[in-house]
């Protein structure tokens, strides 16, 4: 069974930093594309950043670039997204995403699977 276990959320002051994380179970850490998406109060949920399993295919959202990062682990199973800057706009329930895929799906339609969300509060 595939799971996805999305983890870091917080409360951090504007400016500041996170890491989430995203481990995943169930499937062999190959072949995948692993997405974020997040979703704010009465907003659409949007794609933030993706990863494929050769690790040269990557997808920012353009009111990220330059703030997240986005790395896997495979000896862990594990995707990460390290979030720098941080503004209030970012506020958001975030949601990690899986596909059996070597390419980044860029809408939410293009994963299959998909973990519980952490919420991100970016306040002072």
């Amino acid at each position: 069974e595939v799971q996805l276990q999305a983890s870091g959320g917080g409360l951090v002051q504007p400016g500041g930093s996170l890491r989430l994380s995203c481990a995943a179970s169930g499937f062999t850490f190959d072949d995948y594309a692993i997405g974020w998406f997040r979703q704010a109060p009465g907003k659409e949920r949007e794609g933030v950043s993706c990863i494929s399993s050769i690790g040269d295919t990557t997808y920012y959202a353009d009111s990220v670039k330059g703030r997240f990062t986005i790395s896997g682990d495979n000896a862990k199973n594990t995707v990460y997204l390290q979030m720098n800057s941080l503004k209030p706009e970012d506020t958001a329930v975030y949601y990690c995403a899986y596909q059996k895929i070597r390419w980044c799906p860029k809408s939410r339609s293009g994963y299959d699977y998909w973990g519980q969300g952490t919420l991100v509060t970016v306040s002072s």
